[in-house]
Formats: C-alpha cells, sequence, structure tokens
C-alpha cells in the first residue's frame, strides 16, 4: 500500500509540473542556497481586519488544497533527497502550517518572513533583516538545508521575482545573505 501511494504521489508530482532537480539538496548544502517557499494555498486575499498573530482564527489559512498542496510538496523535497532541512517560517498561520506539512524537521517562527503586505514602507527594513537571518543561518549551519517559508512579498522583494502559492525559489546568496540568482519551482496546481 505505501508503495502504491509513493506511486501516486510521484504521478501527481510529475503531472503537475514541478520539475525534477538533481542539484536541489547539493545546492542546499554548500552553504550558498536557501530555498525561499510562498506558504501554500490559502484562500482569499491579505488577511482581515484586526487579524492576530497569535490567533489563527483571525487570519487567513490554508484551505483544503493549500494542505495536500504543502503535503505533495514535501514529497517532492523527498523525492529530490531532501528529508530534512532547517525549516523556518514567518509568524502567520498560513505560513507556519505549510512549513509543519513538509514534514522536514521542527519548524522555528522568525519576524524577518513576516509580511509587510499591510504597510509596504517596511519593505527595504524587513528585506535587510530576512538577509540578517540567511547570512546568520548560513553561517551557523553550512552544511543544512535551510528552508524558510514566507510571503509573496517578501520573495519579490528580496529576488524581484513573483511567485504563486507554493512556489519555491532556490536563491543564491552572497556572504552577506544578499540575492544572487534564483532557480524558480512551480507548485502543483490542483
Amino acid at each position: 500500500m505505501k508503495i502504491l501511494a509513493s506511486l501516486f504521489l510521484g504521478t501527481l508530482l510529475t503531472l503537475f509540473g514541478l520539475p525534477v532537480s538533481a542539484n536541489l539538496a547539493e545546492n542546499l548544502i554548500d552553504g550558498q542556497h536557501v530555498l525561499l517557499m510562498r506558504h501554500a494555498d490559502a484562500p482569499g486575499y491579505g488577511d482581515p481586519a484586526g487579524y492576530q498573530l497569535d490567533k489563527c482564527s483571525t487570519q487567513r489559512n490554508l484551505g483544503e488544497r493549500g494542505k495536500k498542496q504543502a503535503i505533495l510538496i514535501g514529497q517532492w523535497l523527498t523525492n529530490q533527497g531532501l528529508t530534512s532541512a532547517k525549516v523556518i517560517s514567518s509568524p502567520w498561520c498560513r505560513c507556519i502550517d505549510t512549513a509543519k506539512l513538509l514534514n522536514k524537521g521542527q519548524v522555528s517562527i522568525a519576524p524577518a518572513l513576516g509580511s509587510f503586505f499591510d504597510d509596504m514602507s517596511h519593505e527595504k527594513e524587513q528585506t535587510r533583516n530576512l538577509e540578517k537571518l540567511i547570512r546568520a543561518q548560513l553561517n551557523e549551519n553550512p552544511k543544512t538545508p535551510i528552508i524558510l517559508v514566507t510571503h509573496h512579498v517578501n520573495i519579490q522583494a528580496f529576488t524581484s521575482k513573483v511567485v504563486n502559492v507554493g512556489d519555491m525559489v532556490l536563491a543564491k546568496v552572497n556572504k552577506n545573505g544578499q540575492f544572487v540568482s534564483q532557480q524558480i519551482y512551480s507548485s502543483p496546481n490542483f
């Protein structure tokens, strides 16, 4: 039964367009790359007025589609040779839930990954904080894959690329954690 489930997931991932990447796991242990991921599908746009970070019920959260999407992405990452990672999430519940469903290890929270969608004037400061986070993590964990689950505004500010829900960006960075180049992996749409 487990073999059939793995074959089914593999077939789904092939059908839904996530490319096989022989270099993904290798790149993530070279001390120069991190994997940025936009949270999985959470129906709606933005967060409701008056939302609170410490109360998931007040936020926009993953739907059933998003939960399945995050699990499929986690399986795809395993198929790429990425069985465990240092996983860090934005404090928003949809990011935390995505990070946990990837099933790549304990999830820690970093405010540097938090959305600034509600106040775009924080873009430069938040991007500098992201660079500091990346630099610190790569210095502390140079041979450990690092997955950062965040929001589209953060990824766009850092890489200048617009990504969809569940998309991943393999970002190469310099020694200061600043963006150098990327490869985008599109998430399955189902």
